[in-house]
């Protein structure tokens, strides 16, 4: 039973099968039966619940308080921001009736044609329209800026090429929506958000990322600027992992959004907008783990710690349970998950088996000899090491142990990130190499021709004008003219 747990098929055979069975097989989430939707189960959504837990605090720090706005949105507000409709008219799901009946021989059930809605309504794909037609009704005077608002919820985009947690008609995220009296205000906030989303992505889930800004025709449709993190996955592609957009006054002109300023004069209104998804916990299972399942951070693992007695009897049993209880209650007061797990309808082995491919981070064991010697068995799911150590002091070793994989988890990636970071100057050495993944800083002369260019020759894209990087002058491999910067190029999910 413990070997059919780990048939998952191995990275380096095929990386996209790996996902999708790791996902499947680790209890994350399964198919549902609308096409390219997902059922997110309790051990996925628990992940989820860690990360939105640890990003919402974050969020109230500076001020953002959570709101809710409705799911469907007249057509007619997408058609007041121009560049807003043209990036998302093909994802989008219309609304055209509210009725069903059955069918005259009482066999079908139709939709009611009689029941067809004035006005279609738009499935939000992003929410940025309804807010603003909102926000006209909230904001007058230069007082009532800045307003700093956040959503969690749901969103549909009708995708074509799914895949669990990475791209899916529906998932769940956050957006964030803020107005404010000047453009540095505004700008500002936009950046901020961008290194909250950077500071939790390494600190929190452990995937060290690079910040920057899209080109133009990458950015968000309706945005002045767009500010991203990218992450590599081990397959070498890019993540997209979090976005934060300048979206400069371009709603509050559509819909009309003013205030009147300290001189009593009417002013428009300056915005931005930012998001993360679930599609970080994609993110999470592609930067980390391994042929034998998930490793988790310990600060986003639904268990922290599991503990796995064996013994031969109800009576060793007891004694064990009985040793264990206080290293229980003293690690659940320390803010520590932990499971004790002590069911006699599966073998140690598969238990063991089940814990490593759900990816949690420290399994402590103890039997009958350990009771005796006063010892106990320690594994981290990072490295699959473990050693018996003296049960004195286990409380302390645990948590420090926590601590560590928290760390080894982003020094590995990170690592491994940096290793496949590349300088490339040569248009024909690029197209040979981009096809084994990498990031590729590459000069760039600033032109959409010469992106489009790079994308239909090797499907890879400009993932950003990165930050940290050196911006020296150079020749664009692809035009032969002066470069504007030195971008990030790479494939992407």
């Amino acid at each position: 039973m413990a070997k059919e747990l780990k048939q998952l098929t191995k990275r380096a055979d095929n990386y996209s099968q790996w996902y999708n069975d790791l996902v499947m097989k680790a209890d994350l989430a399964e198919q549902a039966p609308v096409r390219g939707c997902m059922i997110i189960k309790p051990y996925g959504y628990a992940i989820w619940e860690k990360m939105q837990a640890s990003l919402d605090a974050d969020f109230k720090k500076v001020g953002v308080q959570n709101a809710y706005f409705p799911l469907l949105i007249p057509k007619s507000f997408f058609a007041r921001e121009a560049e807003h409709v043209k990036g998302f008219a093909k994802e989008s799901a219309v609304v055209t009736h509210y009725r069903l009946k059955t069918s005259e021989d009482g066999k079908d059930i139709i939709v009611d044609p009689t029941a067809k809605l004035e006005e279609e309504l738009i499935i939000r794909p992003t929410s940025e329209t309804m807010v603003w037609n909102t926000y006209k009704g909230w904001i007058h005077s230069w007082r009532d800026l800045p307003i700093l608002c956040n959503q969690w919820c749901n969103v549909m985009r009708w995708e074509m090429r799914t895949r669990p947690f990475l791209r899916t008609s529906e998932f769940l995220w956050q957006e964030g929506h803020t107005a404010h009296a000047t453009q540095e205000e505004a700008r500002e906030m936009a950046k901020k958000m961008l290194n909250i989303y950077a500071d939790f992505a390494e600190n929190v889930i452990a995937v060290p990322v690079i910040r920057g800004e899209k080109s133009e025709t990458e950015r968000f449709a309706g945005a002045v600027d767009t500010y991203t993190i990218e992450a590599m996955m081990q397959d070498g592609k890019a993540l997209q992992s979090g976005t934060s957009h300048f979206l400069g006054q371009n709603f509050a002109k559509s819909f009309d959004v003013t205030y009147l300023d300290k001189d009593n004069k009417p002013q428009y209104v300056w915005a931005t907008s930012w998001g993360v998804s679930t599609r970080l916990i994609g993110a999470l299972i592609m930067a980390h783990s391994d042929d034998n399942g998930l490793v988790l951070p310990p600060k986003v693992a639904p268990i922290q710690v599991v503990i796995v007695p064996i013994y031969k009897d109800n009576g060793q049993l007891n004694a064990i349970s009985e040793k264990l209880q206080p290293v229980i209650e003293q690690l659940r007061e320390a803010g520590v998950s932990v499971k004790y797990d002590d069911a006699d309808n599966k073998r140690p082995g598969f238990k063991f088996a089940d814990y490593e491919l759900k990816g949690v981070p420290v399994r402590l064991v103890m039997g009958g000899r350990d009771l005796e010697s006063n010892t106990i068995e320690i594994m981290r799911r990072d490295t699959l090491e473990k050693e018996n150590v003296s049960f004195d002091g286990i409380v302390d070793r645990v948590k420090n142990l926590l601590d560590d994989i928290q760390k080894n988890i982003f020094e590995k990636a990170r690592k491994f990130r940096d290793e496949h970071i590349y300088e490339c100057d040569n248009y024909d050495e690029f197209k040979k190499r981009i096809k084994d993944g990498g990031f590729f800083l590459c000069p760039w002369d600033g032109t959409a021709e010469t992106e489009a260019k790079i994308k239909e020759d090797t499907q890879a894209t400009i993932r950003c004008i990165p930050y940290g990087y050196s911006q020296e002058p150079g020749i664009d491999m692809v035009s032969g003219k002066p470069s504007v910067a030195r971008v990030i190029i790479a494939r992407n999910y």
